[in-house]
């Protein structure tokens, strides 16, 4: 991977982490896959590795971490999710031809119908996001409590109340403003 990119914000869920590949979506965005070459990268370090990837693909992959964001905030909110959004998440996952396969480790891992086919892989997000808003999965959608970030996440902790999309970063940032707040006089 490559050093003049911001870190990726990996986690367990796959379409949680792929919306983050976008974050602080409400103060000073940072784009984690600005350029072809890191989406392919991201794509690897989820296991869904590709050869290559085109503008084209990087523009479908934003349309789709876009739409499953929108989704995914509103199933949170309880709202009435975005008819674009579902639209584009149908598409993706329909035109996706990617098999699981058992390892002999007893593991699943994704077989994409060729090493360039980046919507394959696509597809295997948008039926995770899929499979995450129905309510398929244990679980709870929620949002980031940071103002800046408010970005989905599914809460498997045991309690279902985790705040914040990632500890070390949003969580840690709002802890640390409220100590610093709570020391002056």
């Amino acid at each position: 991977m490559r050093d003049e990119f911001p870190d990726f914000r990996l986690g367990k869920v796959l379409p949680t982490s792929f919306t983050a590949t976008l974050t602080e979506r409400r103060g000073n965005a940072v784009e984690r896959i600005p350029v072809p070459q890191r989406l392919a990268d991201w794509l690897a370090v989820n296991g869904l590795a590709v050869e290559s990837c085109t503008i084209a693909q990087l523009e479908l992959a934003r349309e789709l971490r876009e739409s499953i964001h929108a989704a995914l905030t509103a199933a949170a909110g309880q709202e009435n999710l975005p008819a674009s959004a579902v639209r584009v998440i149908n598409d993706r996952s329909a035109q996706g031809r990617a098999a699981a396969i058992l390892t002999p480790e007893g593991n699943r891992q994704w077989r994409l119908s060729s090493a360039s086919c980046v919507e394959d892989a696509l597809g295997v997000i948008a039926a995770d996001a899929i499979s995450i808003i129905a309510g398929e999965r244990d679980g709870k959608l929620a949002l980031c409590a940071s103002p800046t970030c408010r970005a989905a996440f599914f809460d498997t902790s045991q309690s279902r109340t985790r705040k914040w999309c990632d500890m070390n970063t949003c969580g840690n940032r709002q802890k640390k403003a409220r100590f610093n707040a709570n020391k002056r006089p």
